[in-house]
């Protein structure tokens, strides 16, 4: 059995939820996959995946299997790739996540760049508000905001951001300016989350920092719905710069309590590759880095 079309196989089923799925994915037959994937359990002597007449799901032994098996996988690509000279010449699929908003107004149009200059690279992108682990879901690139968690990681930085608090003009003039933070206690929240711990709103003053807990009316956990809500005069949010700099830019929300901004945050791009970085990851690094970096709505002050 060829382990390589194995581990690609059992992959392909593991993230589509179905032998068709997969079989349509690879260009293969779904008895061949189905096949594949009966050797490949025997050969291990274990039940990868569970199946029913409707569905079908890892077992316990395949999701312990699978992040394993993303990591042998991307190691074999690497270990072909640098034999075959494709380490000076960017090609296969680069696999990236982002932020939702983030990937939408900045990641997306950089990577239709990319592939327009690179015509043998393909992209798949997940844009997701959580943070994941590359390993584990056999990412090579992640953008994160905040400072990096994980030190095994290399990490680019490319920018920064903060939160901002705003709120539509008609609101204030209806309800008043807030001047200082706890005069926010007096006003409708809009809350950005699903966590307790998000409605402590953190703020700074000559270098001393100072959280003030607001009870919010809304709380969403869509960062979009946040400003359309806040837009539309219900009342005030805070987001990231980058979230609301449309919004700011044609003057639909205004910032609130400026002179005490919170603390920027950074933005880095993460990858796991050292000195044998591939071509596809090096370019889409050296790419995502040079646009991040020349975007003045990533630059704190630049609001």
């Amino acid at each position: 059995m060829d382990r390589f079309q194995a581990l690609e196989t059992f992959i392909a089923v593991a993230e589509s939820g179905a032998f068709n799925g997969a079989a349509q994915r690879l260009g293969q037959s779904p008895p061949a996959v189905t096949r594949i994937i009966a050797q490949l359990e025997a050969r291990l002597g274990v039940t990868l995946f569970l199946r029913t007449t409707r569905q079908v799901r890892l077992s316990e032994s395949g999701e312990r299997f699978l992040s394993d098996a993303r990591r042998v996988l991307s190691e074999l690509r690497d270990a072909e790739a640098s034999v075959t000279g494709s380490h000076g010449r960017p090609r296969g699929v680069l696999r990236i996540t982002a932020p939702v908003l983030f990937g939408r107004y900045y990641i997306t149009p950089i990577l239709t760049e990319m592939l327009d200059l690179y015509p043998e690279m393909r992209v798949h992108a997940l844009l997701l508000d959580r943070v994941v682990n590359l390993a584990e879901e056999g990412l090579d690139i992640a953008i994160r905001i905040g400072v990096p968690e994980d030190s095994s990681l290399s990490a680019i930085r490319v920018g920064a951001v903060r939160p901002i608090v705003f709120a539509a003009p008609d609101y204030l003039a209806r309800h008043g300016t807030p001047t200082v933070p706890s005069d926010l206690t007096h006003h409708h929240i809009i809350q950005a989350g699903n966590t307790e711990n998000a409605a402590s709103w953190l703020f700074q003053k000559d270098g001393d920092r100072l959280a003030v807990r607001v009870s919010p009316r809304l709380t969403v956990n869509d960062n979009q719905a946040v400003l359309d809500v806040v837009r539309a005069g219900k009342g005030i949010g805070r987001l990231l710069s980058y979230q609301i700099a449309p919004a700011l830019e044609s003057g639909v929300v205004v910032p609130v309590l400026e002179d005490v901004a919170a603390p920027g945050l950074p933005i880095h791009i993460l990858h796991g590759e050292g000195h044998r970085t591939s071509a596809k990851l090096r370019v889409a690094a050296d790419l995502l880095r040079d646009r991040l970096r020349a975007d003045p709505t990533l630059r704190l002050g630049s609001l």
